[in-house]
């Protein structure tokens, strides 16, 4: 991380507490499933992975630094960055994306411009770590709007023994085929609502 746009310096966090989505605890709302099975978007992968970074810097107070641009653009390059992304009418209007080693997913940041774009990207993330076997999906730290659909935090031992198993096995983030319907999304996660 950095402390903000112009920050030269990049520092690691390891917090007390990690935030975490457990892959079949996400929730879907009553109304976030009637939003995606009225349709109207699309999803792609790895389609405009910078893109999906600058809408995550495109804000006031943003951590993400020329420098971190940067690293996350060669991480892409090398396959260990990737990001998914939501469209509608041809327009970027939300996406997510993450750094993958092992089974581990690390989600850094997302964004949206439309309303429920950010939470329609991560169903569709939720859904593709499943069906790429992934075993742990790390978000560093909890929002409101992540508890709300399923994120929690755990104590940091108990982090590090996630990752340390997450390590051990290999997932493909590029290997699964998209859903072809909004519903597959949501009948394959087990906490709708």
């Amino acid at each position: 991380m950095s402390e903000g746009r112009d920050d030269p310096e990049v520092f690691w966090v390891d917090p007390k507490l990690r935030g975490i989505f457990p892959l079949d605890h996400f929730h879907i709302s009553r109304s976030l499933a009637r939003r995606m099975r009225r349709g109207g978007f699309g999803v792609s992968v790895n389609a405009d992975f910078e893109g999906v970074l600058r809408g995550c810097a495109d804000r006031e107070d943003t951590w993400i630094s020329g420098v971190i641009h940067d690293l996350y653009m060669q991480l892409h390059r090398l396959g260990h960055a990737h990001s998914l992304e939501v469209w509608m009418e041809s327009e970027l209007v939300g996406g997510v994306y993450g750094v993958t080693l092992g089974r581990a997913f690390f989600g850094e940041s997302m964004f949206s411009r439309r309303t429920d774009a950010s939470k329609i990207a991560l169903a569709y993330l939720v859904d593709r770590l499943k069906l790429a076997g992934f075993t742990l999906f790390d978000t560093q730290f909890i929002t409101p709007h992540l508890a709300s659909l399923g994120a929690i935090e755990i104590p940091r031992a108990r982090y590090h023994l996630l990752l340390e198993e997450a390590l051990q096995g290999q997932a493909d983030f590029t290997a699964p085929d998209l859903p072809q319907s909004p519903s597959d999304v949501i009948q394959r996660n087990t906490q709708t609502s």
